[in-house]
């Protein structure tokens, strides 16, 4: 559905997008992360056609996004960060209104009107004037406009932003849903929320794509250090000394739980240390209540390769 190559973007002397390749299937959710400054968003206003690139190529659908940008466009839906909407108009009139830019026939706009209020919950609140609505209203308005004319891909730059929490689980829930039917690609700081709803993920940092696969993926890989916590009753000075003779452990912490020594290991990467603490502990005859492997979450592989980009960068 989505193919990039080579893609870069300057503005001036500043890389903002350097050299990236990535191919997006048709269908499911992909999740586009990048830290502020990560050329996330200039990919995206490249796809949309919103800027033009420095170099590489990018196709939607088949066609170029640089010599066919009116095709691209009418099978794209993209909702910005922040929402551009007329606030003297109202929900519907808004609606019409982009409807006719796109082309639709009358039947075709009410229809359309008629699916997208429905299911971005807009209720009565599509005959108000927007200047009336609230933030997470308008951001409603946003996400109707961008399915209106039922694209093959929807770009969603922070759809959730302005929400309360019963919206956020219901966009979350048609997000997926649209997932089924379009090809959708998420950009959002909420890293749970990637995690919840995204089968594929591209991190972004420094201009250069950093990592890609699923989130399941992404946090394995992170778990691969090998950090293990074990609560066990001993002297602190006794479990260091003698969990740092297991072979492959690189670290050691201790601290205080209510009578207990919770004992933090991180191992070298491949190394599962659990079965070693755990004769450890029989063989020391000392008392063992919990004994896990830590689990990765996105949000800690996330920093791990952004903050090792940006290093990189900065050299």
């Amino acid at each position: 559905m989505v193919r990039v190559e080579n893609l870069t973007k300057r503005y001036g002397s500043f890389l903002a997008v350097d050299n990236i390749s990535f191919a997006v299937q048709r269908g499911g959710v992909l999740g586009f992360l990048g830290p502020n400054g990560a050329g996330k968003t200039t990919t995206i206003r490249i796809l949309s056609c919103f800027h033009p690139a420095s170099g590489g190529s990018a196709t939607i659908g088949g066609y170029d996004v640089f010599r066919q940008s009116i095709d691209v466009r009418r099978r794209v839906g993209y909702l910005p960060e922040s929402t551009p909407l007329y606030p003297e108009m109202r929900a519907r009139e808004y609606l019409q209104f982009r409807g006719k830019l796109r082309g639709m026939s009358r039947d075709e706009r009410t229809s359309g009107i008629r699916r997208v209020a429905e299911r971005c919950w807009l209720g009565s609140f599509i005959d108000r004037p927007i200047n009336q609505l609230s933030k997470g209203m308008k951001q409603r308005v946003g996400l109707a406009d961008a399915m209106l004319h039922d694209p093959d891909l929807l770009i969603l730059d922070e759809p959730t932003i302005g929400l309360d929490p019963t919206q956020i689980r219901e966009t979350r829930n048609l997000i997926k849903d649209l997932g089924e039917r379009h090809t959708v690609m998420l950009s959002s700081h909420i890293l749970s929320e990637v995690e919840q709803i995204c089968d594929q993920t591209i991190i972004i940092a420094a201009g250069k794509i950093v990592a890609t696969g699923s989130p399941q993926d992404l946090r394995d890989r992170f778990s691969e250090q090998g950090r293990v916590v074990a609560e066990i009753k001993a002297e602190h000075k006794d479990i260091e000394e003698e969990t740092r003779k297991i072979t492959g452990i690189q670290q050691v912490t201790l601290a205080d739980a209510n009578g207990w020594v919770r004992t933090t290991v991180s191992a070298k990467a491949g190394c599962d240390v659990r079965e070693d603490l755990f004769k450890l502990a029989k063989e020391k005859n000392w008392a063992l209540r919990e004994l896990r492997r830590e689990g990765a979450t996105l949000e800690d592989f996330f920093i791990k390769v952004t903050a090792e980009q940006q290093t990189v960068r900065a050299q």
